[in-house]
């Protein structure tokens, strides 16, 4: 603590102080120090005081049977420590007399009484207990007690505190009781403990009133003592004004309550108004009159309203009830709407709503034509698989507006509770049913297009496995009599049109994706792009910024540059950011000129976008260079393999990349093949004994993994023997055995869309796939010649002859 006053206090010996205590007393000039923490004590004080056995317990035995009972307290500052140092020991503290020592477990408690201020001159003992050797200050700019009362500033401080104190009093009686002991002790007109007084009764800061304790001159520590009882006073009028507010709302509140209760009873007496219970009983009666409600459900709502009648209102069990009665009364028992079963409305809508997609919307089509022809659709669990962004939950919205039905989404990404599905159990508090009832209840009708989206990212927890509730939900045999956790009632679920939408089926549960009929969404081509941006994504972003199509054009040029530079992904989600971002940057000059008109070229693409994130690559036609043709779960891609000769010393062969390990296999399975049969194909017989060879796949930074690679590899291992190109614009797909064999792999549609998307015209794929490429579209399979091949030895005769 700081000691700012020291140059105008003189300290003098015991024989000449003043104090508070006895006349006739003497202060001895060495004392035991106890050190005390949170606000220091002063010496009008009267108070008990709490400390620890262990180191204090000989102190006190010392001061207790010492004549005079008197002990030093001094605050210490905050620190680690469990016993205070003398570095965190303020000089400046507190003479008290002990009275009534006590022991209680580890702690002494004894009242301090509170007689004058010291300060250290000296430690005798700087390890507990403490001894401390004092001098006693005393103010000499006032003579006395009379001299005191005669200056008028004293007086005048004194008043103000006074007044403070008084309104303190007012505003909180809490002060009154320490006011009594300040009375009982010390006379009111005395300015010095007065100021003291004051000080001990805020709650101020723990250094403010450590500064005050050691300001000894009476008028500078009246000043510092004002400053902070004012600002006491501020803050109890703030508290004081607001519970007077908050007693008004409370007022107010019970006012209306009372009121409520009254007007209830006048109503009830006059029969034109019932209790609550009376109004719930006929509030669930009525819904159920405009429903066609099972016998069970019936049953069960008949028990549960007989059970309401006997509850009392303000009980937990009537809360439980009428949750749980509000809850089955808001399901649409029977309640369908009429499905419009016309296919060319059907089709009119997915054409409307969608570009491209022909497959899809004809596998759509004939789903409908089979409800159609039985005049009803029920039972239907429908699978949109594909990348992001290529319109599945679009597909599902459409789907359901062709067939005139209410359309539900909710995600299952991300969830971990099965009772999110089938409902948590009435014993739970805030027990809620599943999403699926909750789904009709916001629907309002029994039949309803569900969209369970993202199947493929539920997970599963202690809680159980969301998967495994859904099997009941998605089984056309099962989901008849569906079992809610909450409701406890069976469901039919059967006529509702359930669509779930994945990325992948890695993640799915195989028995949950037996349940589905599959419709694969691949991707889109550049040309559906450019169509889906001109006729849909463009307008959509004119309307959300507020522009007509005459203030803000864009050219089919400029479109194509942005699909085939910057958006080259399956989907058409970056594409309509990209959009978006040219729509705001065109709205800022606009804001600068109104009047201006703004038409987006090619040229001003670079402007708006930046450099191009693809530029256009022709396929590598290189020694040791194969395009090869991957699935990704964001739809297909071309894939380089490169391989090059890095020693002639010895024989090795060395894979970077980041392959995962079934890659790695296949590019082992390639390396063997074509190192066991080299002179078979065309190679030099020895050419890898004596070679240390590296294969490449690049970027790097990717992880990549699959069967499919296996005939590039094997193909790019092949030029570099022979020491020749492959013949240009092939690409390449295939799994490859040790024998040679070429084994079929997934994801055709997909890779075809990737290398009509990269430009490549000639494709070899297993002659196993050939029933996959024979579905796709016509417009898919334009301008692609096509090799079917079922050994390696037909790739080789393809590639180099």
């Amino acid at each position: 603590m700081s000691d700012s006053d020291s140059d105008t206090t003189e300290f003098i010996p015991r024989e000449g102080s003043r104090s508070p205590a006895r006349p006739e007393e003497v202060l001895p000039d060495t004392l035991q120090l106890i050190p005390i923490s949170g606000r220091p004590f002063f010496p009008v004080m009267v108070q008990p005081l709490v400390v620890d056995k262990t180191p204090w317990t000989e102190s006190l035995k010392i001061v207790v049977e010492s004549a005079h009972k008197l002990m030093a307290l001094s605050l210490a500052a905050a620190g680690d420590e469990v016993v205070p140092s003398p570095k965190r020991v303020c000089k400046m503290g507190t003479v008290v007399r002990i009275h009534r020592v006590q022991e209680s477990s580890n702690k002494l408690q004894f009242i301090a009484q509170g007689l004058c201020r010291f300060r250290i001159k000296k430690w005798l003992s700087k390890t507990p207990p403490y001894v401390v050797q004092v001098e006693y200050p005393e103010d000499l700019t006032h003579d006395g007690d009379s001299g005191e009362q005669r200056d008028p500033q004293i007086r005048a401080y004194a008043s103000s505190l006074i007044n403070v104190i008084k309104e303190l009093m007012a505003l909180n009686p809490l002060y009154n009781e320490e006011l009594k002991q300040y009375l009982n002790h010390f006379n009111p007109n005395e300015p010095s403990p007065l100021a003291d007084f004051a000080a001990a009764i805020t709650s101020a800061e723990t250094e403010d009133l450590q500064g005050i304790l050691e300001t000894v001159p009476l008028l500078p520590r009246m000043e510092k003592v004002l400053v902070l009882i004012s600002k006491e006073l501020e803050v109890v009028r703030l508290q004081a004004k607001i519970a007077e507010k908050t007693q008004e709302q409370l007022s107010d509140q019970q006012r209306e309550f009372f009121l409520r209760q009254q007007l209830k009873v006048i109503q009830k007496e006059l029969g034109i108004s019932k209790d609550d219970r009376e109004s719930d009983i006929d509030k669930f009666t009525a819904r159920l009159k405009s429903l066609r409600v099972p016998e069970h459900v019936q049953t069960r709502v008949d028990d549960e309203l007989e059970k309401l009648q006997i509850l009392e209102p303000a009980s937990a069990e009537y809360g439980v009830t009428r949750n749980y009665l509000d809850w089955v009364t808001s399901v649409p028992w029977g309640v369908m709407s009429k499905d419009r079963l016309d296919l060319q409305h059907a089709r009119t809508i997915l054409d409307r709503d969608h570009e491209g997609l022909d497959d899809v919307k004809q596998r759509i089509i004939e789903f409908l034509a089979v409800g159609v022809y039985r005049g009803e659709i029920s039972g239907s669990i429908l699978l949109l698989a594909g990348p992001p962004g290529v319109g599945k939950t679009s597909i599902g919205k459409s789907i359901a507006q062709a067939l005139g039905r209410k359309f539900f989404r909710f995600s299952l990404g991300g969830m971990r509770d099965e009772a999110e599905i089938k409902g948590h159990r009435r014993t739970y508090i805030g027990a809620m049913p599943g999403k699926l009832v909750q789904a009709l209840k916001d629907v309002k009708v029994y039949n309803p297009v569900i969209m369970l989206d993202e199947v493929d990212k539920i997970g599963s927890s202690y809680q159980g496995d969301p998967a495994s509730a859904l099997l009941e939900v998605l089984d056309p045999e099962q989901n008849s009599e569906f079992l809610d956790h909450y409701l406890d009632l069976r469901i039919d679920l059967s006529n509702v049109l359930f669509i779930c939408t994945a990325n992948h089926f890695d993640t799915i549960p195989m028995a949950l994706l037996d349940r589905m009929e599959t419709i694969r969404l691949a991707g889109y081509l550049t040309t559906e792009k450019l169509e889906i941006a001109r006729n849909h994504l463009w307008k959509r972003q004119l309307k959300r910024a507020g522009l007509s199509a005459g203030k803000l054009k864009i050219s089919d040029a400029a479109l194509k540059m942005i699909i085939e530079g910057y958006a080259r992904d399956a989907g058409v989600r970056s594409l309509d950011k990209l959009l978006a971002r040219i729509v705001r940057r065109s709205v800022v000059e606009l804001l600068e000129d109104r009047k201006k008109r703004i038409s987006i070229t090619k040229k001003s693409i670079e402007e708006n976008l930046g450099a191009p994130l693809f530029r256009k690559q022709k396929p590598r036609n290189e020694i040791g260079v194969v395009t090869g043709l991957a699935w990704t779960r964001l739809g297909g891609t071309t894939l380089v393999v490169e391989a090059t000769r890095v020693y002639n010393d010895r024989r090795g062969f060395k894979q970077t990349g980041q392959l995962g390990n079934v890659m790695q296999e296949s590019a082992q399975i390639a390396y063997s093949l074509v190192t066991a049969n080299l002179a078979r194909l065309g190679g030099e017989a020895g050419y890898f004994d004596k070679a240390v060879v590296h294969l490449h796949v690049p970027e790097g930074a990717t992880p990549k993994d699959g069967p499919s690679a296996g005939i590039t590899m094997a193909t790019t291992l092949l030029s570099l023997a022979r020491g020749h190109a492959i013949k240009p614009d092939i690409a390449m797909t295939g799994e490859l055995t040790l024998t040679g064999r070429v084994l079929a792999v997934g994801g055709i549609k997909e890779k075809v869309v990737a290398a009509k998307r990269a430009g490549v015209s000639h494709l070899i794929l297993p002659a196993d796939n050939q029933r996959d490429y024979d579905e796709l579209p016509e417009y898919l399979k334009a301008g692609l010649s096509l090799d079917f091949v079922a050994d390696y030895a037909e790739v080789e005769a393809i590639c180099f002859r």
